[in-house]
């Protein structure tokens, strides 16, 4: 059936922004549609770390998105007196940008939305929402209306209904997912329900360097916190008590007695943004794919705001499915290589997502002789260690005959400046995006034609730090050099969300090839039928 659409997005958050901005970059036919009538203009999202900048950076103009962000190197976690209980080590860079970033999302938006509207082939949608999703073996169609937040009821009395239909739609809408919920996918609940007051303030003046730093007061009589939101704003945090009346606390009153108590601070330092409070869950989806209905981003899994994940957790669902989407819809890969995004990302996911809810539960401590207990303990050193961030462990990854991954396979590849055809900058600037081989000698040395063919077909780049051969490149800053001969490699191959599919020395490059030809049920007869064309123009 010839559709619409490739594929509809539903959802214009950060994960739809994403995607649509990479299947748009891969020339597919996107239409995403959005309830929201524009983009949401405030940040719900405070934090990304350097691998989510770097997913920006494919997606938009990252010097545009993070112009008001900042580097923070620490997240402290202090109890009711303020006492230091644990600074968590945010330094050090990753992925070509500084590890942790407190930044301002509408510009993180705003980047993309720019770059998605300059894909003649995207068509956005917005003020209109999902009102039926029908599944068939060859298509989806969805059925619109448009949507009302001016009217007591949500849909637009009178309004038309429109019908379209896409190979592939993506529920990228939130943790009320219209799509999951059409679909019907049950969600797994970890029991999270915290409730807090959000206020989030455009600073007046610099506040000073306390509240550079994000802390969690981790307090029994009233959990709180505060972060920056970039350089020129503040978030201020509180829980809500179960005696509380949720709407005094959303009253400014409220607000500027907690400013003024707390933090000594008034109306000629802030200015209030917006005050709300927010329920805190962690659930996940009981499947992120059906048929071709997928989840992502909040409608595929939530969690509490504690490692400031959930947006980054999102938008790494958003590039995952844009390259794995971009190889089916072209046809060089089978439908079943789809199967292997939950596969992937649910376990990362549900790594961050049970770390988040562990510190909700020291963040939320209300008992005093609890609290006291837990600090005395901190205090001693005695700190149960968190697991280490998760790595891509399932998937499209280079395994050993056990299935476990190879070493340095899933983990996360460089990025650093270097020359190339006369221009000097980051690696994916300067090159494109996309798979990646990255050589210390020149890889056409061990492959064959086969393997040479089918990598050109993948567009992968070849990057080389040989000079003088096809694919070299200067390597600036020695970013490649050194990961190379620290991990004692001579080559890697890096998939288009970063992570690296395998890595070894250049005699092992043949077998990297050949697995991830098979990992990626490449299609052989899309090679054929490329070859044969190439040898119709040639006789013409």
């Amino acid at each position: 059936m010839v559709t619409d659409f490739d594929v509809a997005v539903v959802g214009y958050g950060p994960t739809g922004l994403v995607l649509s901005s990479l299947l748009g970059r891969a020339g597919h036919r996107v239409a995403v549609f959005e309830r929201w009538p524009g983009l949401y203009g405030l940040p719900r999202l405070t934090h990304i770390d350097g691998e989510t900048a770097r997913i920006v950076q494919a997606c938009g103009d990252v010097e545009f998105a993070l112009r008001d962000a900042s580097a923070k190197e620490c997240y402290e976690w202090r109890n009711g007196a303020g006492d230091l209980l644990i600074a968590v080590d945010w330094s050090g860079e990753s992925s070509g940008f500084a590890a942790h970033y407190s930044m301002y999302q509408p510009d993180i938006e705003s980047a993309i939305d720019q770059r998605v509207r300059s894909y003649p082939n995207v068509e956005i949608n917005q003020g209109v929402g999902v009102v039926a999703v029908e599944t068939e073996p060859d298509h989806v169609a969805l059925v619109i209306r448009p949507w009302s937040r001016d009217r007591d009821e949500q849909w637009s009395a009178g309004a038309q209904d429109r019908k379209v239909t896409a190979r592939y739609v993506v529920g990228a809408d939130g943790a009320n997912s219209s799509v999951r919920n059409a679909v019907g996918i049950g969600r797994l609940d970890l029991g999270v329900d915290d409730r807090w007051l959000n206020l989030d303030t455009e600073c007046l003046h610099p506040l000073g360097p306390d509240f550079e730093v994000t802390r969690q007061f981790c307090d029994p009589a009233r959990p709180n916190m505060f972060m920056p939101i970039g350089r020129s704003r503040q978030r201020f945090e509180v829980a809500v008590l179960p005696d509380d009346d949720a709407d005094e606390m959303e009253t400014e009153d409220f607000a500027w007695q907690w400013f003024r108590e707390r933090h000594g601070l008034g109306p000629s330092d802030l200015r209030i943004l917006r005050q709300i409070i927010y329920t805190f869950s962690a659930r996940t989806a009981q499947s992120w794919r059906q048929g071709r209905v997928l989840l992502a981003g909040d409608a595929a899994h939530t969690m509490p705001p504690y490692m400031g994940q959930g947006a980054c957790s999102g938008m790494r669902d958003g590039i995952t499915l844009a390259w794995k989407l971009d190889l089916v819809l072209t046809g060089r890969s089978g439908d079943e290589l789809l199967d292997t995004y939950e596969a992937e990302r649910r376990p990362h996911v549900e790594v961050i997502q049970h770390c988040a809810v562990e510190l909700g539960k020291v963040a939320n401590l209300k008992d005093p002789a609890a609290a006291a207990a837990r600090d005395a303990a901190f205090q001693r050193g005695e700190i149960p260690p968190l697991p280490s961030f998760p790595t891509i462990t399932a998937g499209v990854i280079a395994t050993a005959p056990d299935r476990s991954p190879q070493p340095l396979a899933g983990t996360l590849s460089p990025q650093g400046v270097i020359s190339a055809d006369g221009r000097v900058g980051r690696f994916d600037d300067v090159l494109g995006w996309g798979f990646s081989v990255v050589t210390m000698r020149d890889p056409r040395t061990v492959l064959d034609d086969d393997q040479l063919s089918f990598l050109t077909e993948l567009g992968a780049i070849i990057a080389t730090l040989e000079p003088d051969c096809p694919g070299s490149f200067i390597d600036v800053a020695d970013t490649y050099r050194t990961f190379l001969n620290v991990n004692g490699i001579e080559v890697y191959i890096a998939r288009p969300d970063f992570h690296l599919y395998g890595a070894g020395s250049l005699s092992q490059l043949p077998d990297l090839v050949d697995s991830l030809r098979s990992a990626l049920f490449f299609q052989r007869e899309f090679l054929q039928q490329e070859s044969t064309a190439d040898a119709d123009l040639v006789a013409q």
